[in-house]
């Protein structure tokens, strides 16, 4: 698994106004605040021309919030939707929020991220899907979980401030990983990330 990190302002989306729509004089059906639904603004990827705008910020799960399986399965999803965003955004705040500090293979992630959108530089691509997650729910003696998942990582560009590519692409994998987790105070974090060589 190759892991390395983009957040920007966006427009409203094209043909928003802020004028009111027009409607009938004569209507039978009172006007509700959900008729007229506030404009979001829309998610764009990064590509040569800039970096993503209006990355979705992944929401944990109720279900990652539970000392089950299922919990654990879901909190598992749900870091590699916080890694997406490091990877999209350039900001590893949530990610680290639930990764110990004590994980070596998550720091350098981290430190790579950074150094890759420095000075205004960013990523594009590098989107993760994990098709597979799986874990027995045995807690080892240390009282950590092991979690087995498959991380599918798309191609990664790497761009300057003018449009250029500064490295060359990173290209797509396919790996085996597995996680090592705890439920502590509450909550499940990451412990240990290991790739299957």
């Amino acid at each position: 698994m190759s892991i390395t990190a983009c957040s920007g302002g966006g427009t409203p989306p094209p043909g928003q106004s802020s004028s009111a729509p027009q409607s009938p004089s004569a209507s039978s059906t009172p006007s509700t605040p959900s008729a007229s639904p506030t404009p979001t603004a829309s998610y764009k990827p990064a590509d040569a021309s800039g970096k993503a705008q209006n990355v979705p910020v992944p929401v944990l799960p109720e279900a990652a919030k539970a000392p089950t399986k299922a919990g654990l399965e879901a909190f598992a999803r749900y870091w590699f939707e916080q890694l997406n965003f490091a990877y999209e955004t350039g900001n590893s705040s949530g990610l680290d929020s639930v990764t110990s500090a004590g994980c070596e293979f998550c720091s350098n992630i981290t430190r790579s991220l950074k150094t890759n959108y420095e000075g205004g530089r960013w990523l594009a691509g590098g989107h993760i899907e994990t098709p597979s997650i799986n874990t027995t729910y045995q807690a080892q003696s240390d009282g950590l979980y092991q979690i087995a998942v498959q991380v599918q990582q798309a191609k990664i560009t790497y761009f300057d401030t003018g449009g250029k590519e500064f490295r060359p692409p990173t290209p797509p994998s396919d790996t085996g990983n597995v996680m090592l987790a705890a439920f502590k105070n509450g909550a499940w974090q990451l412990n240990a990330l290991h790739p299957i060589r």
